[in-house]
């Protein structure tokens, strides 16, 4: 007999039978069960001094500025500087022709001594008419005559004296000097050039480059903040404090050299609602420069009680409003309405809304709302504070 094919697959159709009989006859077994709690990553929160700065734009200005200009006409002999190099006050810088200017000084001169000439003449004379008089020897007529003629004389040197200073002056005109010491700047004429007195055209430009102004702006409104935080107590300043400033130049290194605020200008700019401020910089080896752009960060003052929450941990809502959410002693979420007023490296400064010793979710917050219980797990013991 042969066998039947069909036969292994009938016995095997028939055990996956009686084996779905008996699960189903059997009881069912659970499918898990409650879900497990979510897990964050929490900071707790606590208070501590921290010292506030402000970040301002602003310029570089020469702390002297001189344009050099002739005060004599006259052809320019010399140029006896080199264009960028450093001067000193009372350096000569160019020499103008002083051959017609000797001739009037040599002319005074001579004048002068044609004046003291006559006086001593005059002298002697009203000093013979003084004697004579007394005896009758001449009218009092001829001794007022001769005292007349000595004061002549006398008015005569004054005004011969007057002007060989005047000529001394403009021969020495012909020598241009520096003002001011300082670095000078390109020469606009060369020798052979024709130059006087009421040319409108500076001759060079010298800029005293160490100590620098630094001449920034601040906004009139966050003056009047600064002035209320420091009026309500929330905020302590001391003037040696407030003079120190330190910059950011434009490539984002900080300065070397620290600066001091000379002083804050008394009205506000009725275009730009801004205040400008003056800072001194020192600048011994020059790496500043006039037109520079920098940033300057002036000290505003120390918050004693500070609370500084990380900006991971601090969102904004539809409005614009920073929120957190918090874990609260029962291990449930809380969410929050912040008021933060500036950022601090990277923490959120907040004035209110929240507590020292509050823990504030950093990590995980996509994972829970608000309401809910979850493992909290402390990120740091607490939040370090920096000043900024």
């Amino acid at each position: 007999m042969k066998p039947n094919p069909r036969r292994p697959l009938l016995q095997a159709l028939t055990i996956l039978a009686g084996a779905i009989i008996i699960a189903g006859c059997s009881e069912p077994v659970a499918q898990g069960g409650p879900a497990p709690m979510p897990e964050v990553s929490v900071v707790t929160l606590a208070a501590a001094p921290v010292s506030l700065t402000t970040e301002l734009p602003g310029r570089i200005s020469a702390f002297m500025v001189s344009e050099v200009r002739p005060q004599v006409g006259g052809i320019v002999k010399k140029r006896l500087f080199t264009e960028g190099s450093d001067v000193k006050a009372g350096e000569t810088l160019y020499e103008i022709d002083p051959a017609t200017y000797q001739a009037s000084h040599d002319s005074a001169k001579a004048a002068l001594a044609k004046a003291e000439a006559n006086l001593k003449v005059a002298r002697l004379t009203a000093a013979r008419y003084k004697e004579l008089v007394k005896i009758d020897a001449v009218s009092k007529q001829d001794n007022d005559g001769a005292v007349a003629e000595l004061l002549q004389a006398q008015a005569d040197v004054a005004s011969a004296r007057a002007a060989l200073d005047m000529a001394a002056i403009n021969l020495g005109y012909t020598r241009v000097t520096a003002p001011i010491s300082g670095r000078i700047g390109q020469s606009s004429i060369t020798p052979g050039a024709l130059v006087s007195a009421s040319q409108s055209d500076a001759l060079a430009k010298i800029q005293q480059l160490d100590p620098l102004y630094v001449d920034v702006t601040q906004s009139s409104v966050e003056l009047l903040r600064l002035r209320r935080a420091l009026d309500s107590g929330s905020l302590s300043s001391s003037e040696e404090a407030r003079a120190n400033v330190r910059l950011i130049l434009e490539d984002g290194t900080p300065y070397q050299h620290a600066g001091e605020l000379q002083f804050s200008d008394v009205t506000v700019d009725p275009g730009t609602g801004m205040v400008r401020l003056r800072a001194v910089f020192p600048n011994p080896d020059h790496q500043l420069l006039p037109g520079m752009y920098v940033r300057a960060v002036l000290e505003e003052g120390m918050r004693a009680q500070a609370v500084l929450v990380p900006q991971q941990g601090v969102t904004r809502d539809s409005k614009g409003n920073a929120t957190a959410l918090l874990v609260d002693a029962e291990g449930k979420v809380q969410a929050r309405v912040l008021t933060a007023t500036r950022t601090i490296g990277d923490k959120w400064l907040v004035d209110a809304g929240i507590e020292p010793g509050e823990r504030v979710i950093v990590e995980g917050v996509q994972k829970v709302r608000p309401g809910i219980s979850v493992k909290a797990v402390e990120l740091t013991a607490a939040v370090q504070p920096t000043a900024g």
